[in-house]
């Protein structure tokens, strides 16, 4: 069967690779699609994780499917159930993150499938659109390490895939004075389109002025600021991690959700004085099934704007390398299984 294995840097193949050798405590998945993530990116150019780590390393961890075997020992799933897969952790193992299985491939093997991992799919929820639930969950987390208040003002930096996850989390929260800030006219078409307050163009607009005007303006020895209460960073730009300490209010929160690899400048001067709060946010809520819950809720289609086969990997991960005018770029790996 195919799988998807990083041999290298800049080198990602389309391996013929041994069907999965399951055991009694464990369950099979067919995978009916499987989302690409920045990260994947990241370990294609790195050649597979920073650190140590297996070697081809597979891809793929978001991703959802149907069981189509389960072991004499497992318990809380079935064969025939639609379900998402949790990418797992240190204590289970993980799955294309570093673990020895990956989510790119047509059946999936999921050790200690009683660990939680499977979580199950409602009726009317596409397979592709569930596949959806690990991004959103990496994007309900950001909002929670952003601590956003009631009534105020909040802006999302960087509206790939992980911002338009926290700008739906926001809105289904009912906050309603989101501002997405993107240079990307269709990224800021679908943040308007799941309930934004505003979308901001930084390339062409005063960003700083645009949230002063929306959100109104907080003292600062210095001179006023915006009032915005809360910042989201899913840009990966060292620059808006800058501009947010420099340009933030008294008592901001800034949730750091995209990956900086290299170090950057930061004035301790400003979170001194501003008693500023920043915050890394790694991975998911504490219930990950809160992401799929929030999928049947809402329809989040809009935002898986490119489906590509399998056997045409080469394509998506283009489409993801070379252009900031998509959503979420799904493979569709078995798209018969709805």
């Amino acid at each position: 069967m195919l799988q998807v294995r990083v041999h290298g840097p800049g080198d990602v193949r389309l391996d013929d690779v041994a069907p999965p050798e399951p055991g009694p405590a464990d369950a099979v998945v067919k995978v009916a699609a499987c989302g690409i993530c920045g990260s994947d990116l990241s370990y294609i150019r790195l050649g597979g994780l920073a650190g140590p780590g297996p070697e081809p390393l597979c891809l793929g961890h978001e991703m959802a499917g149907v069981v189509s075997w389960v072991g004499d020992d497992v318990r809380t799933v079935a064969v025939g159930d639609r379900v998402v897969v949790e990418p797992g952790n240190d204590e289970v193992g993980r799955i294309g993150g570093g673990g020895p299985q990956g989510g790119l491939t047509p059946e999936l093997l999921v050790r200690h499938a009683d660990a939680g991992l499977l979580h199950p799919v409602p009726d009317g929820l596409p397979l592709d659109v569930a596949a959806f639930a690990e991004p959103l969950a990496v994007g309900m987390h950001a909002v929670e390490q952003a601590d956003v208040r009631e009534g105020e003002g909040v802006a999302v930096f960087g509206c790939g895939p992980v911002g338009l996850a926290s700008v739906a989390a926001l809105v289904d929260r009912g906050h309603e004075r989101v501002v997405a800030v993107e240079p990307s006219a269709t990224r800021r078409s679908l943040a308007l389109g799941l309930g934004a307050q505003a979308a901001v163009d930084p390339t062409t607009d005063d960003v700083w002025a645009a949230l002063a005007d929306l959100h109104g303006t907080a003292p600062f020895m210095f001179g006023p600021t915006p009032a915005t209460g809360a910042f989201i960073e899913a840009s990966g730009s060292a620059r808006v991690l800058v501009d947010v300490l420099d340009h933030g209010r008294v008592g901001g929160r800034m949730s750091v959700v995209a990956l900086h690899y290299d170090p950057v400048p930061t004035s301790y001067l400003m979170l001194l004085m501003k008693q500023f709060t920043v915050r890394g946010s790694m991975e998911y809520p504490e219930r990950f099934a809160d992401a799929v819950d929030l999928l049947a809720r809402r329809d989040l289609s809009a935002l898986i704007t490119d489906r590509v086969p399998l056997e045409h990997f080469d394509d998506a991960l283009a489409t993801l390398s070379t252009s900031k005018e998509c959503g979420k770029v799904m493979v569709t790996v078995d798209p018969a299984l709805g």
